[in-house]
């Protein structure tokens, strides 16, 4: 927890509540978000961003696999985050575990939406090679490096330029051997398939403080709020997912604004985070 003063406390909300926040921001103002792709070589595609002084980094690693047998024509994609102890205090011991579980499991319902795949984010039907019997698997790994609020929305960005960074090995099936129970594949090492990240939506998470809602909240923020709503939204403006923490409920009408809001941050945050992901392909490039 982050140990503040009565005065310190009544600053932030009285700021929150005339639209200037401690560090000069408005309420729905982002921090300076910053991104950086390949940065583990031996992972299909990675990226770290920085969102002020929230530092996260996100892998992806696919491995060849088999479907469900609930969902033939999908691949499965696995979410887990790791908070390190030097992070934050909170995140020593139990802490740290306890979050790790809790941003894995909001990661998985805003990115992957529900157990039948409705609603997903990421296309889970492109992971097929031969349905019902081979598929990609994809692992995605999150590792908080350092944290200072709104870490989740950090996340969510770390995993969709990793995703944008993540290159699929090509994939041949020898000739009549998909009616086979175990189809013979051969694994290109030339050739890779560009993950198709247009529906991959980013996660705006609205804090809300006293009476109003911010946007990326820092650490100190965050001790002061109600309850939080992480609404994740897609390019069309489609609600992929959504979660809520705090102990207080929220007036449907309320959420509904919230919805509202966070629709019209997302544009902002999509050309921010497109513009950042694009120069750090062409920075990783002429590297």
């Amino acid at each position: 927890m982050v140990g503040l003063s009565e005065g310190e406390k009544e600053f932030i909300k009285g700021g929150i509540a005339q639209d200037l926040r401690s560090d000069g921001r408005k309420r729905h103002t982002y921090r300076p978000i910053y991104v950086e792709t390949g940065v583990i070589p031996q992972a299909n595609g990675s990226a770290r961003v920085r969102l002020g002084a929230t530092d996260v980094i996100a892998s992806v690693k696919g491995e060849l696999g088999k479907p469900s047998s609930l969902q033939p024509d999908k691949g499965k994609v696995a979410i887990f985050v790791d908070c390190s102890p030097t992070a934050a205090p909170m995140f020593e011991g139990r802490g740290g575990e306890d979050l790790s579980a809790e941003l894995s499991g909001a990661l998985q319902r805003c990115l992957l939406g529900s157990k039948s795949g409705a609603g997903a984010g990421i296309d889970l039907s492109s992971l097929v090679v031969v349905e019902g019997k081979v598929c990609w698997d994809l692992y995605i790994d999150g590792l908080v490096v350092s944290a200072d609020g709104n870490v989740l929305d950090a996340l969510g960005a770390a995993i969709k330029a990793a995703l944008s960074n993540t290159g699929i090995p090509r994939v041949n099936v020898a000739a009549g051997a998909a009616n086979d129970d175990q189809p013979e594949v051969d694994i290109s090492d030339e050739e890779f398939l560009q993950f198709d990240t247009s529906g991959v939506p980013v996660i705006v998470t609205l804090t809300k403080v006293g009476k109003h809602y911010i946007v990326d909240a820092t650490s100190e923020e965050e001790s002061q709020m109600s309850s939080a709503v992480s609404i994740s939204i897609n390019r069309q403006g489609h609600i992929c997912g959504m979660t809520k923490r705090g102990g207080l409920g929220l007036d449907p009408s309320v959420i509904l604004d919230m919805v509202s809001v966070a629709n019209f941050v997302s544009r902002q945050l999509f050309d921010k985070l497109d513009s950042e992901i694009s120069a750090a392909e062409a920075d990783e490039d002429e590297s």
